[in-house]
């Protein structure tokens, strides 16, 4: 039996491109798993069922980064490193497709 792929989409490669060029710009955010993450992501590379579960996993261990006092959400000018990271795994697209596949999984397996 094969392993199951998964493919990311423009919105995800978009958003981690842009992680990558903050990450870069401000010397913030996100660590070496969140940046070849990054990598993966922007060159939209295959992911594995793991790896479906592991952005489930970050994102929901990271919502509580958009409630940041220093620096700002969403910013270009001034991001705060939890806005940095939650882009090199995809941002908000990320987040609503890592969802997705993971009730997706879930229901499969039952």
């Amino acid at each position: 039996m094969t392993a199951k792929t998964f493919k990311p989409n423009l919105r995800m490669a978009s958003a981690a491109r842009r992680g990558l060029r903050l990450r870069e710009k401000f010397n913030r955010g996100g660590t070496q798993v969140g940046v070849d993450r990054a990598h993966q992501l922007a060159e939209q590379r295959d992911l594995s069922e793991a790896d479906v579960k592991s952005m489930h996993s970050f994102f929901a261990r990271h919502a509580v980064d958009k409630d940041t006092k220093t620096h700002k959400w969403n910013s270009d000018g001034d991001p705060s490193a939890g806005f940095i990271a939650w882009l090199l795994w995809g941002g908000d697209a990320g987040k609503r497709w890592a969802d997705a596949k993971a009730r997706s999984l879930e229901t499969s397996s039952r």
